[in-house]
């Protein structure tokens, strides 16, 4: 929970998305125009793990990252609630809907340089139903990975020139605690 501290804060610069700010000495990026980001950690009916990947031009290299986006963004629906950002997020971006969509964990993925808030959600039975690739300019390619070949799959992408999201391994995480969940009942 944020402190009660007075704030100083002053804008330092703005762009169409993002605004550099001080406050209390410290200089970090807040997202003015959302209300919240999401990531799925998703799987199929046949046991697959959807990820994406897409060049991120801040570390200059493609990324493989679980579907994610932001909620508020889209002009006339700034009051989206962040499950229904993560099912438009998760179809927009791979083409896949999910017959369930459960929150995990809300926290700050990067909380020195930024004030942005991320929700993991999980979603099962996921079925394609469109191609996805993104909205306007985005090229998001989608990968999905059967769940034991994760691991081997993450280290040719990274041969091949990819950097991982760190989030992708919590998310992995998450999915072993389930399956030994469900082996030991």
């Amino acid at each position: 929970m944020a402190s009660a501290r007075p704030s100083d804060r002053r804008t330092l610069a703005e762009g169409a998305h993002l605004r550099l700010v001080v406050a209390n000495g410290w200089e970090y990026v807040v997202r003015p125009k959302i209300s919240g980001i999401v990531v799925i950690v998703g799987t199929t009916n046949h046991g697959g793990v959807v990820l994406v990947t897409q060049w991120r031009e801040p570390v200059g290299a493609p990324v493989v990252e679980w579907p994610a986006g932001l909620a508020g963004d889209v002009p006339g629906h700034e009051t989206e609630a962040l499950e229904a950002a993560a099912r438009r997020e998760l179809f927009e971006e791979t083409g896949f809907e999910a017959r369930t969509m459960e929150a995990l964990l809300t926290g700050p993925p990067s909380p020195g340089i930024s004030d942005e808030i991320v929700t993991f959600y999980r979603a099962r039975g996921m079925v394609r139903q469109a191609y996805g690739g993104g909205r306007g300019a985005e090229r998001i390619r989608t990968h999905v990975v059967p769940i034991s070949w994760l691991p081997d799959w993450l280290e040719r992408m990274q041969a091949r020139g990819f950097l991982v999201d760190p989030k992708v391994y919590a998310g992995a995480y998450w999915l072993r605690q389930e399956m030994d969940m469900w082996m030991h009942d």
